[in-house]
């Protein structure tokens, strides 16, 4: 199946040749571009015949039959891959099934699973040196390293989830084990060093950065703005409630609905949150819009052309080689029979599909981080805090950091309260709460949503989910669509905001408790026919006010699918596909109409006018070839720059307000926002749409020419680059062409290392059909076929077929690239 321009890939025989030996020279090179790694080992053992790098190209992809002996395993695994290098699992029960995982996961990926920990541990000092500390340092006072030990303990001996990670471990460990010096990825080489046994807590390690990675903090950002232009102004600026809604969960409307309102003046300074800015660590800049957004949708079989439900999944992370994303099959008959992709050194498919049911998530963005100013006994160094008029004890670790020898480089006393980590604030301490840090059921909920057969299977499952909050859609073969925010909520003291720093003195500000399952948002088999997310804010305030947070990303994307599944014909699995990369844009479309309209107002602006016809006649499509929007998006920057000047002092800005607020402000052209504080007159709308349209042609024409050159074109900007996990040059993949762009469904932002991780369509017909790609490919060695095949294809929104045999021998021979062959090892 193909489609204009979001095809779906036909089953292709793939080009099978292997890299020549004269490649090696391409790794040679490495010891010139690899500075970023730090001192390389000596030339000679990189040259060995037996170890080094010409031992490589025959050990790039897996031979084409092999067997191996793991410890634990209770009976024979087949493993069959795919030509696209995807590994088929077939076990006779469920932890030998995740024994295989672990095994397959570690000889295509085992670099990658040791760096993850290490960089989730707390623990890149023994990689990188002193330049790591710093990074170490943060996941260690996070409390990250000590909630994954906390949650890894909390696991009952005898479950399924318990069973599951230390499967995982022993399929790593198998491989490990086995590998000769030969055989050691070329990271390894570089680096001068071996992987060391991997440990079952290394899996909770990577969970709880996924959910730092995944955080929304309001509280900080917000507390810059208060510093700069006090309290009702930030509160505005980063409000509790979007200014235009259109909401996961289906409010009844057809269309958005704009709450649009004057926003309060710039206001005198708040003098404690500028205390509290002063004291903290870094600043945060301007955002990149909408790059780590995620898109997911489900419709209805009422709605499709097939009669029967669709899923699309598009997660949007941080772009590396290898992926973050690892593709297979686990089938284990009678029990579990999944397919989709994990997260390297995860047990089980973390987004994918069954025979009955598809899933995906977006980040909900919710706000479940709050911190507190504590009272100590002692500033400089606490050992008591003080909670309702008694001394509570401080609890101390004491975390060593080491370097590459094993020697101890630096170490740090972490201080924690009974709501979590403490940070020094100038003069004062802040303690964290934080719902990453504190046990959750999500090892056994991975397990759970792979074997769920219905949608209200799945959303029971779910219901143990703590964190991160996750908007999960799902839709099964009877026809059913859901879809629900899911995570863990507080309820707070008072106005329930978290988005502000509490007095920690007195227990009435801790948690009260939590968001009762039953309130959560989300809907199961709409009216409308189709759900979906991307980032917005789940429910409509007027339908329940309750805080889950602020600041809240503009709804532009979740505009534009809504219109796409409202107005299209029966949707196909090649419209869903063509969807995930849909050029359009809903914030062009309110934008530029109002640009022009300023334009009108100003005619005697020559350098106005002249900007205001380019985008006149603009389709507000973010095509490769299309020519207006790197002028529309450097206006936008300009307007930001003017507009929010006020946020811009000193050497703590706080970060620029989402565009939906600028949208709200359109409204009232003579608010004092407008004006510009470093000039004489006052500026009002109008003054700062032309300055930015004028600004940004003149800006352009002296960097790219005139209009009509092709430096005007999108993809001369739009251009991304996926790094090396080890930021190594000859590894990354450079000027990728890409259409979309910031707040498209595509939104890939040039420089920005985020962008659309795993595309993903499942029709859930009487056998499931199943399309998807990801940026890269299943091995991380750089000499395999497998490293970065699928580049293309992604670049181009192509989506490949996906395999779903029922049994080995169900995968033609034609499409089979290598059988693996698991028996037990000798007791």
């Amino acid at each position: 199946m193909t489609g204009s321009f979001g095809p779906i890939a036909p089953d292709l025989p793939r080009d099978r040749w292997r890299f020549p030996v004269a490649l090696v020279f391409l790794v040679v090179l490495l010891l010139v571009c690899g500075r970023g790694v730090g001192p390389l080992p000596p030339l000679g053992p990189l040259l060995d015949p037996a170890f080094g790098v010409w031992a490589m190209p025959a050990r790039a992809d897996p031979p084409t039959s092999a067997d191996a002996r793991i410890p634990g395993l209770t009976g024979t695994v087949t493993v069959v891959y795919d030509d696209r290098g995807v590994p088929h699992i077939f076990a006779a029960n469920e932890p030998d099934a995740y024994r295989a995982l672990g095994y397959v996961v570690a000889r295509d990926r085992l670099f990658q699973l040791e760096l993850q920990t290490l960089a989730a541990s707390g623990r890149l000092t023994e990689v990188a040196g002193d330049r790591a500390l710093e990074l170490d340092r943060q996941m260690r006072r996070l409390g990250l390293p000590h909630a994954a030990r906390r949650t890894y303990a909390s696991l009952p001996r005898g479950s399924e989830a318990r069973a599951a990670v230390d499967a995982f471990a022993d399929g790593v460990n198998a491989w490990i084990g086995e590998l000769p010096p030969g055989g050691l990825p070329i990271e390894y080489r570089l680096l001068g060093r071996r992987p060391e046994p991997w440990a079952p807590v290394n899996t909770m390690h990577l969970l709880a950065r996924m959910g730092w990675v995944l955080a929304h903090e309001d509280d900080l950002a917000r507390a810059r703005a208060r510093a700069l232009v006090g309290g009702a102004a930030a509160d505005a600026l980063y409000p509790a409630r979007a200014p235009i809604q259109e909401p996961i969960q289906p409010n009844g409307r057809r269309a958005p609905r704009y709450d649009f309102a004057p926003l309060p003046p710039p206001g005198p300074a708040d003098s404690a949150a500028a205390a509290l800015v002063a004291a903290l660590p870094g600043t945060i800049g301007e955002r990149v819009p909408d790059a780590l957004g995620s898109n997911n949708w489900a419709v209805a079989p009422s709605r499709t052309a097939g009669g029967a439900a669709l899923l699309a999944g598009d997660p949007h992370l941080e772009l590396t080689l290898p992926s973050i994303w690892y593709e297979t099959q686990l089938t284990v008959p009678g029990k579990l029979d999944a397919y989709g992709v994990t997260i390297p050194g995860a047990p089980g498919i973390v987004i994918g599909f069954n025979r009955d049911v598809a899933w995906s998530f977006t980040n909900t963005q919710a706000d479940v981080l709050d911190y507190y100013e504590e009272t100590v006994d002692d500033a400089r160094a606490p050992t008591r805090y003080r909670v309702d008029g008694e001394w509570r004890p401080v609890t101390l670790e004491i975390e060593r950091y080491r370097g590459r020898r094993g020697e101890v480089i630096a170490t740090d006393t972490i201080r924690w309260s009974h709501r979590g980590p403490m940070t020094r604030a100038g003069g004062g301490w802040l303690s964290m709460r934080w719902t990453v840090l504190e046990t959750g059921g999500e090892a056994a909920v991975l397990g759970g949503m792979a074997r769920s057969r219905s949608v209200e299977d799945f959303r029971r499952i779910t219901e143990r989910w703590s964190a991160p909050a996750q908007n999960m859609i799902v839709a099964d073969r009877g026809g059913h669509i859901g879809i629900r925010t899911t995570g863990r909520f507080p309820v707070r003291p008072g106005n329930g905001r978290g988005d502000v720093v509490r007095d920690g003195s007195t227990a009435a500000n801790d948690w009260q408790s939590d968001w009762p399952v039953s309130r959560y948002p989300g809907a199961v088999d709409p009216a409308q026919g189709f759900l979906g997310s991307a980032n917005q804010q789940p429910v409509d305030p007027n339908v329940d006010p309750g805080y889950l947070g602020a600041d809240w990303y503009s709804p532009w994307r979740a505009m534009r699918i809504n219109t796409l599944l409202r107005s299209a014909a029966p949707m196909t699995p090649e419209l869903m596909a063509r969807m995930q990369t849909d050029p359009g844009s809903a914030r062009a479309d309110f934008f530029v109409p109002v640009l022009v309209a300023a334009a009108r107002m100003r005619p005697a602006d020559a350098g106005c006018a002249a900007g205001a016809r380019l985008l006149a006649g603009w389709q507000r499509r973010y095509t490769r070839d299309d020519d207006r929007a790197v002028y529309f998006e450097a206006v936008m920057r300009r307007v930001r720059e003017r507009l929010w000047d006020e946020l811009r002092s000193g050497s703590r800005p706080a970060p620029w307000p989402q565009d939906q607020i600028i949208a709200e402000l359109t409204g009232d052209s003579a608010s004092v926002w407008w004006d510009e504080r470093a000039t004489a007159r006052v500026e009002h709308r109008d003054d700062i749409f032309c300055a930015a349209l004028g600004d940004a042609r003149t800006a352009l024409e002296k960097e790219r020419g005139q209009p009509d050159d092709a430096r005007w074109r999108w993809d001369a900007v739009n251009r991304a680059t996926i790094p090396h996990l080890l930021r190594l040059p000859a590894f990354a993949a450079r000027d990728i062409a890409v259409q979309g762009g910031p707040a498209t469904l595509n939104p890939v932002a040039p420089g920005s290392g985020y962008g659309p991780s795993w595309r993903m369509v499942v029709e859930l017909g009487p056998e499931v059909r199943a399309w998807g790609i990801y940026p890269g490919g299943q091995s991380g060695n750089p000499l395999s076929v497998h490293y970065k095949d699928r580049l293309e294809r992604w670049s181009a929104g192509t989506l490949d077929t996906l395999r779903f045999p029922r049994r080995p021998q169900d995968l033609p021979g034609t499409l089979v690239s290598a059988t693996l062959t698991l028996t037990p090892a000798a007791r």
